[in-house]
């Protein structure tokens, strides 16, 4: 891989049990306002098909770019730390390799992201269900 590789650790024990969504971090964000954070989790997780959309289409390096960065911004104001760390890695994926490196890194990235996305979302939706 490139030196833009993203390197992240499996799914396994020690990803899993970390919980997707920081709460005390989302608490910050939205000021301790209980009906803010579920707005803002909720709305982030009715979005995140459209990231993650934006991750595949992207046809050049600067809309891979935005499409990362835009990704990195929703994370971290839900407290979605694995994920805003990927995606901030996502942002230089494939600088300055070979196109054929570069399309399989993305490949990669997108498959991580795409996890930590479904893990993030799950979260979401088993704090407001009833």
């Amino acid at each position: 891989m490139g030196s833009g590789a993203l390197k992240v650790p499996r799914a396994g024990p020690s990803v899993s049990a970390t919980a997707a969504i920081d709460r005390a971090d989302l608490a910050r964000f939205t000021l301790g306002n209980e009906a803010l954070a579920r707005e803002v989790l909720e709305l982030f997780a009715a979005q995140a098909p459209c990231y993650l959309e934006a991750l595949r289409r992207a046809a050049t390096d600067r809309d891979w770019q935005r499409a990362a960065h835009t990704l990195k911004g929703a994370a971290a104001a839900v407290g979605a730390r694995q994920l805003q760390r990927l995606a901030e890695l996502a942002e230089r994926v494939g600088r300055g390799s070979p196109r054929a490196a570069r399309e399989a890194e993305r490949e990669l990235a997108i498959g991580v992201i795409a996890e930590a996305t479904a893990a993030a979302c799950r979260e979401i939706s088993a704090m407001f269900a009833p």
